[in-house]
């Protein structure tokens, strides 16, 4: 099983990029962790959404030892790196397309409350969070981010589009600039269009009172798609996490697994 979560290919681009990590030093010491079974165990959390002190012993990781690093690689900003480097892949291969970036939004049930908390217009005020979603036109995803339940969607445009990164190309200059940016009506605010527009980047969102949502629906479902994908890993389902950089950190990491397993298929193709 962990193969099949940590793939070899998949660790050759994650363990460079991990933190030099000071063990604990502790009375007749103690063997060294591997940090290829820690980080897996870390992939089985987000995968199968089970609670830190359930994840098996067959990992060879104890449940203070995995939070302990996964706190410590969440605070180097690993995800991001990690991100940043599968879009690299992806854009050095011509496997994002720039033509069209798609944002949404979904909500999820926030069990302990935490940072970045509150009532969910969606669920009966009960406490909550949102994820947010930026992808390309194929669905590979640029960036995310984390909200409150009761932030209106618009208020995250700016953030998302400022988070995409600068990706390699296949060809000339890396880019981070999509060249139109596609939304439904609760992103139909006139301050984000103004400051879309500025960025030299073509707006299409759906105006209310004027464009039913269904005229978008032909480039949306890709997004719909997307956030399907992220939700996938269980532990984004309902929100356990007090933190919000921990809740963060995991739809990082499902992002980048997200845009991998692309990668990877795209790598088997050009293979056989």
């Amino acid at each position: 099983m962990s193969r099949w979560l940590v793939p070899d290919e998949l660790w050759v681009l994650v363990e460079p990029l991990l933190p030099q990590f000071e063990p604990r030093r502790q009375g007749g010491g103690t063997a060294p962790v591997e940090e290829r079974a820690v980080f897996t165990a870390v992939v089985f959390v987000l995968t199968s959404g089970c609670a830190w002190r359930m994840f098996p012993a067959s990992f060879g990781v104890t449940v203070p030892t995995a939070h302990r690093r996964f706190t410590v690689w969440t605070e180097s900003g690993l995800w991001r790196r990690l991100h940043r480097v599968i879009l690299d892949k992806l854009g050095s291969q011509g496997l994002i397309d720039w033509s069209r970036a798609v944002i949404d939004a979904a909500s999820v049930r926030a069990k302990k409350g935490g940072s970045m908390t509150g009532p969910s217009p969606v669920d009966r005020g009960k406490s909550g969070s949102k994820i947010h979603v930026l992808s390309d036109r194929t669905g590979v995803v640029l960036s995310v981010g984390i909200s409150a339940a009761n932030t209106n969607d618009a208020e995250a445009l700016k953030p998302l589009v400022q988070a995409i990164p600068t990706v390699r190309s296949r060809r000339g200059p890396r880019r981070r600039k999509p060249g139109k940016l596609h939304a439904d009506k609760a992103y139909d605010t006139a301050e984000p269009r103004r400051w879309v527009r500025h960025r030299g980047i073509g707006v299409r969102i759906a105006r209310k009172g004027i464009e039913p949502s269904d005229r978008l629906g032909r480039h949306r479902w890709v997004i719909e798609r997307t956030i399907s994908w992220l939700t996938g890993y269980h532990r984004l389902n309902i929100r356990y996490d007090r933190k919000a950089t921990h809740f963060l950190a995991f739809l990082t990491l499902a992002a980048t697994l997200t845009d991998y397993k692309k990668l990877a298929k795209a790598t088997a193709k050009s293979a056989t």
